[in-house]
């Protein structure tokens, strides 16, 4: 009898054991310089021109009849960099990655020619129909003047020569489809690379989600809405904001809202202001020179300021960023984010704004999600 208890409960040490090993496997995600030498069963892949399928062993096998690159290689031939870039055309939307999960995208690079306001990013997870991700290229990896400017942030890069990368990890269980729309009029070039990993997935994995939205001007004494319409459980994790001045003085006077679960007339989160937001203080001023101070950090910048140049470019034009990273917004049920187009009258009161503001939302939710509101017309999107 002692024996039969002994070996049941060594079995039962046993089974507690291998339960706990394997619910301590590393899937390979949540990547930091603490975990770097753990081993996993996480498969790398990569998607680029040069191998567009992602597949194991697939890489650099264009040949000269069908390269974008093939006059540059012809004297060297297949394997030889003979299609690293694709083409666009006018109306066509191309197909960047086509993914089967589970897995989860780690890494995006890209560069592009054209007018990145006019190129419009999409994103589906597993079989949804409607995107989760719907924002132009410039404006996703904040850059919505269309203007190069340097970036370093956690989340976001823009680095010489106009190269795009962003690290947000996007979780995915059945599929991922990510296109790119050009909606100009000229031809684009575009190369890019889609690092990811197929991997298992938490339970507890919520979607990412983008969404783009533009108003110009915004109307008199109206707030202005940076996302509305969530429904479901997440936690926001960050804003891109591209501002445009149409008046004198300072123009950041206006208060960040975050309404959650219910909140009706007044907001769960109320900012102080639009530079104490993005984590400045006293309208970005540098206090020796008097004039604006680009910054880029970890979580928070002023990546862009666009200064009048005394004669076609005439209005004074902003990028800010502001992530959420180490202070996510979680939410149970529903969320709305507006702020304040605010500034400053002569007589020492506020001013009501009438601003070019454009925005990216940037967020993580349970599935389904609401519709996006349809883009701005083509016409809409070209301020500058």
């Amino acid at each position: 009898m002692k024996y039969l208890v002994f070996l049941l409960l060594t079995l039962c040490g046993y089974s507690q054991l291998l339960r706990a090993q394997q619910t301590d496997a590393f899937n390979g995600l949540q990547m930091n310089m603490g975990n770097l030498f753990r081993l996993s069963d996480a498969q790398t892949r990569s998607i680029s021109p040069e191998n567009p399928t992602g597949e194991k062993g697939k890489g650099g096998m264009a040949t000269l009849a069908h390269g974008t690159a093939a006059s540059a290689a012809r004297d060297l031939g297949q394997g030889w960099k003979v299609n690293p870039f694709i083409r666009i055309q006018p109306g066509h939307t191309d197909t960047l990655a086509l993914i089967q999960g589970p897995g989860a995208i780690q890494h995006i690079w890209m560069t592009a020619t054209g007018f990145w306001r006019f190129e419009i990013l999409r994103m589906y997870w597993d079989d949804e129909k409607t995107p989760s991700v719907e924002v132009p290229l410039g404006d996703f990896f904040c850059m919505g003047w269309g203007k190069y400017a340097p970036l370093q942030s956690l989340a976001v890069c823009v680095n010489p020569g106009s190269a795009f990368n962003c690290y947000w990890v996007m979780p995915f269980r059945k599929k991922c489809l990510i296109t790119l729309q050009n909606i100009g009029d000229e031809p684009m070039t575009l190369y890019y690379q889609i690092d990811y990993t197929l991997t298992t997935i938490p339970e507890d994995a919520a979607y990412f989600h983008a969404q783009f939205r533009h108003v110009n001007p915004n109307p008199y004494k109206q707030p202005y809405v940076i996302l509305d319409g969530v429904k479901g459980r997440g936690q926001y994790v960050g804003t891109y904001l591209a501002w445009g001045v149409h008046n004198n003085g300072w123009w950041g006077e206006g208060e960040i809202k975050f309404y959650m679960d219910g909140d009706q007339q007044f907001p769960t989160i109320n900012g102080t202001g639009t530079e104490d937001y993005f984590c400045g203080s006293y309208d970005f001023e540098n206090q020796q020179t008097h004039q604006y101070e680009t910054f880029t950090s970890p979580y928070s910048g002023l990546c862009q300021v666009i200064k009048p140049d005394g004669l076609y470019q005439t209005q004074q034009r902003f990028g800010m960023y502001r992530w959420h990273i180490m202070d996510p917004i979680r939410f149970q049920h529903d969320l709305r984010v507006t702020i304040q187009d605010l500034g400053w009258r002569r007589n020492g009161t506020y001013l009501p704004q009438r601003s070019d503001i454009s925005s990216v939302a940037y967020w993580y939710q349970t599935e389904p999600h609401a519709p996006f509101p349809p883009l701005p017309a083509k016409e809409e999107l070209e301020d500058d």
